[in-house]
């Protein structure tokens, strides 16, 4: 039936042509942002997922920063106490214990190896002072040294509970100097420190020897102190960068995954608009096609 007032074929295109038009707008939203899902209208599941694994993301680059401040900590300090125990026998305490067992030699002039005590000592206290990274050191601390570091190594979200794990870090096994003299190398024993031992006035007498193998025994400890000391905060440096590694692998893998639920394959959507702009033309066309149709009515009052 033809009508002036109601033309059904021409309703018809219309509604043809919004749908076009309305997935059309939808393609160039997805190629303009390269997200198939990029508000939550879009896919509420998805959009809510998608936000929990980037704000993961957020903290898991959070903790890569934080590993990296503490390797930079833990390796400064690890060098200094290396440096202290003169693993090379020319210095530190490997070198301050030859000399306390040459200075055991009879007739030896101990005043000019006290001398050389002396720099040693200078030395690895300035060492211990020098090991300082961002504010922190742990080989010269005061009172307001906390007595233990927690290193965050880790986070991780199972559900709605978020878990952030961390390396514990006990100072006073590095501490060699303290302002209450109870380092490794500044603890008194019968009231005689490395760092204030003096050799310069012994003998050859038996009770001086006796002191001199008390030295010895006191710098042999203080070896072995230290070397355990440099052995922990090897391991925890291998151990902060081996979470440093994994951090970043599973931050690259969040990134993936995020990617597979949110992003917008353009090679389909590139097809499926070059599809959808065709289907406007003619949409377009068919819609001029109907309004025309009724002109004809026209043809009947003439």
């Amino acid at each position: 039936m033809s009508s002036l007032l109601t033309n059904s074929t021409a309703m018809t295109a219309l509604q043809t042509l919004r749908s076009v038009s309305s997935q059309l707008a939808t393609t160039q939203n997805r190629i303009s942002t390269g997200q198939r899902v990029a508000t939550a209208s879009d896919n509420a599941a998805y959009w809510s997922i998608a936000t929990s694994m980037r704000a993961d993301n957020a903290a898991l680059s959070a903790v890569s920063d934080s590993l990296g401040l503490s390797a930079a900590t833990v390796d400064t300090e690890y060098t200094a106490l290396n440096s202290v125990l003169g693993s090379d026998g020319n210095s530190g305490l490997t070198k301050l214990q030859s000399l306390l067992v040459e200075a055991k030699t009879a007739g030896i002039d101990r005043t000019k190896i006290q001398s050389e005590v002396t720099q040693i000592q200078q030395d690895m206290k300035n060492t211990a002072n020098s090991a300082t990274f961002n504010g922190v050191n742990w080989l010269s601390t005061t009172t307001a040294t906390p007595t233990t570091v927690n290193l965050v190594s880790s986070y991780s979200r199972v559900g709605a509970t978020p878990t952030t794990n961390s390396i514990a870090v006990t100072v006073a096994n590095y501490s060699l100097y303290t302002s209450s003299t109870s380092g490794i190398l500044d603890t008194p024993t019968s009231g005689v420190s490395i760092d204030n031992m003096n050799i310069g006035t012994l003998t050859d007498s038996s009770a001086d020897q006796t002191t001199l193998d008390g030295y010895i025994a006191q710098v042999t400890a203080a070896i072995n102190s230290v070397s355990s000391g440099a052995a922990d905060l090897g391991a925890i440096k291998n151990r902060i960068s081996n979470n440093s590694d994994f951090v970043k692998s599973l931050m690259d893998s969040v990134t993936r995954g995020i990617g597979q639920l949110v992003d917008a394959d353009m090679n389909a959507e590139s097809t499926r608009l070059a599809a959808l702009q065709t289907q406007q033309q003619l949409g377009v066309q068919a819609l001029s096609i109907a309004n025309n149709s009724s002109q004809s009515i026209l043809s009947l009052f003439r």
